[in-house]
């Protein structure tokens, strides 16, 4: 046993410093990037800001409204292919699509996830990126798998996690991933850490994760631990390439969850729960390898009706913090970048008066 002496970092750990600005205005942000890859030729164009891939958040539904703002989705993996063709019907730009498989095709060759994402791609080929998705990507065979896919897709851009160690991070870009998903048990509706044990306080794991990835040339998706808009560019400043929201997108109409009605106040609510809680287990069965344990819950989010007005909150968040920094494009973020740490973000004197609107 050891103990590392260096305190680690959430993101309500530390604020930005702000710095003299030659940006009159929000107006004056480019909060696009394009970004190039280790492996894929393709080039990313757009808002680097992914829709998780989960219940409630990764829906097509999200997807046409994200990709008016050249933000990304990260469609969740319980699609059948007749909806993916709908989705195409209605509009959805394969440019801003992310497909989605888990890893059980190694244990169960006819894994249904990863035969949909191959029919997907082979019905849509204007899909550039493959998301490989697990709740621990420190398991040997992850690795193997992920070279298994580069092989397979050699010119698709491949993102794989979870991880939250400059080690794994490494391993990773280095079997075939051109983007590394970092978070171990941050996310708002995630129960890994207290079930487990087990994470990185998700700012150091960012810090740490997107150090590894570029010294490879690859890039890191900072995933969970986002409550506050300040939060996604905390984790831009920190060196996340792209940032993936959950629970900030969950809630509104573009979530495709039944609207519930509380009999008692009247107020109305959508569920939203971990993909390894109980209640997914619920909907989308449980796994063939006898593994029970739940890592997620379950809570009740306000109905918030369309998601648009959020959307257009988190971008404008974005461009002030980059105006108080210096900074004139998201990529610049890490590099005018000075953080204090801090022992209490905000006044909380008048948090009991809150009305909630």
């Amino acid at each position: 046993m050891r103990i590392k002496p260096t305190p680690m970092l959430d993101y309500p750990d530390v604020l930005f410093e702000p710095k003299r600005s030659p940006l009159p205005s929000r107006a004056d942000i480019d909060l696009t990037r394009e970004i190039k890859f280790p492996y894929s030729p393709h080039v990313f164009k757009g808002v680097p800001i992914i829709a998780a891939n989960m219940d409630g958040v990764g829906t097509f539904q999200m997807a046409l409204v994200l990709q008016k703002h050249q933000m990304m989705t990260c469609i969740r993996k319980h699609y059948t292919i007749e909806e993916w063709d709908e989705a195409f019907k209605a509009g959805l730009d394969p440019e801003y699509t992310i497909v989605c498989t888990g890893s059980n095709v190694i244990h169960d060759p006819k894994a249904k996830d990863y035969e949909t994402m191959k029919e997907v791609i082979q019905k849509h080929p204007g899909i550039k990126f493959i998301c490989i998705d697990v709740a621990n990507g420190y398991q040997e065979n992850f690795a193997a798998f992920v070279a298994r896919v580069r092989e397979e897709y050699p010119h698709h851009v491949i993102m794989a996690g979870n991880v939250a160690t400059y080690e794994m991070t490494e391993q990773l870009i280095l079997s075939g991933a051109d983007i590394v998903k970092v978070g171990i048990g941050p996310g708002s509706v995630c129960t890994t850490r207290l079930k487990t044990g087990v994470g990185v306080p998700q700012l150091t794991a960012v810090i740490e994760c997107s150090d590894a990835a570029h010294s490879l040339n690859g890039h890191i998706i900072a995933d969970g631990g986002v409550v506050h808009e300040g939060d996604i560019s905390k984790a831009f400043g920190g060196g996340a390439d792209f940032v993936m929201l959950g629970g900030m997108l969950a809630g509104f109409d573009e979530s495709e969850m039944n609207v519930i009605i509380d009999q008692d106040t009247g107020k109305k609510y959508i569920e939203f729960y971990g993909m390894s809680s109980d209640k997914a287990k619920e909907n989308h069965g449980v796994r063939k390898d006898g593994y029970r344990g739940a890592e997620g819950k379950v809570v009740r989010l306000p109905y918030r009706r369309a998601v648009e007005d959020e959307v257009v909150e988190i971008l404008g968040s974005v461009c002030s913090t980059c105006t108080m920094i210096g900074a004139r494009t998201v990529k610049a973020i890490p590099k005018c970048t000075v953080f204090n740490v801090v022992r209490q973000v905000v006044n909380t004197s008048f948090n009991q008066y809150e009305t909630g609107e």
